[in-house]
């Protein structure tokens, strides 16, 4: 008797995604569904997390059919969804205690600090009564506790920038704050994480520096694999990525370093059967890592560079995981060496008046072959209005490019650039 397909609900599915999850090399025994679409999950006001459980948990209880797996690949709030609906419907995934030591960016640097020296000195910045916290010099970065991406980030080089970053952070953290104070209510905190909270407090940390380093990897059973270090490279002068690279050119001493700290970190934090991905800065003339941010689950803009290089996405541990069983993926498998996420941006806000075309875009796939593009600027839009935005700049499009070589990922962006036009009234 043949055995059932298994279904496996995806909070946030979109249509990239659903692609490269039907790459999967056992796609046929699985049935993947959304549960809640993106526009539902990633709204421009205040994140209603209450009632997007409470709809997801309708949806699923509609099913007419086993559940087996509910998983994500989105930052908050799906991040936090999974594992509080995984417990709920008896499914394997980490904790959700550990996965908020990870989302809760104060909390993270508390755990961090008992594992590795990996890290810069941090503090908390009281919102109603905002002074850089002793200890911490300028310049630093000053940041809720919890946001999406790089949103309400901001480096200050004195006291004036950071009483004006502190009146915007103070103006925007609800938005996101007080759903993750939701998601706190649910745990036993530490007493100065409870009185941080999502929106009474910020972190302060002093600014580190040096090449940008991401590590994926999972954790099965307890014990931690990381599987690939990806370089992201920066636009000249500017804290906003120019392009994501695997696989990464540091040294192997290097990356055996990086997969020690992150196994260290990681269970420390104590997330186990789950994904992630640990952001760095290696410095190399001091010898210095440092840990950015952990993330409790893959970083989907890396899936389609590892589908390139190895020959299937990291997609693959996600729903293995998220099965119960322990991910196996091929090494160098791929059709290419190289592999490479381009961002196409601009650095001051716009009016669109024109984006590449549908024909533009098929044009691009038939001279640039494997190229993925995805367009995020639209036409007669102002960029201040797109959503997920870093604090200095506006994403436009962004390409996934696979080549032989670093020459060739740089010769197919570049021949992106040249068919794929954009047009702006400053």
């Amino acid at each position: 008797m043949a055995k059932r397909p298994e279904n496996i609900f995806v909070l946030g599915l979109d249509e990239r995604n659903r692609e490269l999850l039907h790459d999967l090399p056992q796609l046929e025994a699985y049935r993947f569904h959304e549960l809640l679409g993106q526009e539902e999950l990633m709204q421009d006001e205040s994140v209603p997390l209450r009632s997007l459980l409470e709809k997801a948990e309708s949806r699923l209880n509609a099913f007419d059919g086993p559940i087996d797996a509910i998983v994500g690949y989105w930052d908050f709030p799906v991040s936090s969804m999974v594992p509080i609906l995984c417990e709920r419907y008896g499914l394997p995934s980490a904790s959700l205690e550990s996965v908020v030591k990870c989302e809760d960016k104060y909390w993270s640097r508390l755990e961090q600090q008992k594992a590795c020296d990996a890290h810069p000195a941090f503090g908390l910045v009281d919102l109603e009564n905002p002074k850089p916290p002793p200890g911490v010099n300028f310049p630093m970065w000053v940041k809720p506790v919890k946001a999406f991406s790089s949103e309400l980030a901001f480096k200050v080089e004195d006291a004036e920038q950071f009483d004006d970053a502190i009146a915007r952070i103070r103006e925007g953290v609800g938005r996101i704050g007080e759903a993750f104070d939701y998601v706190l209510s649910m745990l036993d905190l530490p007493p100065d994480v409870a009185e941080a909270g999502g929106q009474a407090a910020c972190l302060a940390e002093e600014e580190i520096s040096g090449q940008e380093l991401t590590v994926e990897g999972y954790c099965h059973d307890g014990e931690v694999h990381v599987y690939g270090v990806i370089d992201s490279v920066l636009y000249p002068d500017t804290s906003s990525f120019l392009r994501y690279q695997y696989p990464s050119r540091v040294p192997d001493e290097i990356a055996d370093r990086l997969a020690d700290i992150s196994s260290r970190v990681i269970r420390q934090i104590g997330l186990n059967n789950s994904t992630f991905n640990i952001e760095y800065f290696w410095d190399p003339e001091q010898d210095q890592l440092n840990i950015v941010e952990v993330n409790p689950r893959l970083s989907q803009s890396h899936a389609p560079l590892f589908e390139y290089v190895d020959g299937v996405p990291n997609h693959e541990c996600l729903i293995r995981l998220a099965l119960g069983r322990d991910p196996q993926l091929p090494y160098r498998k791929g059709p290419y060496k190289h592999a490479a996420k381009w961002f196409l941006r601009h650095f001051s806000d716009a009016y669109v008046r024109r984006v590449p075309s549908g024909s533009d875009i098929s044009r691009v796939e038939r001279e640039v072959p494997d190229t993925i593009v995805d367009i995020t600027a639209e036409e007669g839009q102002r960029l201040s209005d797109l959503t997920l935005q870093d604090s200095y700049s506006y994403e436009l499009a962004a390409f996934h490019i696979g080549a032989d070589d670093e020459a060739g990922l740089e010769e197919k962006y570049q021949r992106c650039l040249e068919l794929l036009p954009f047009e702006f009234d400053e």
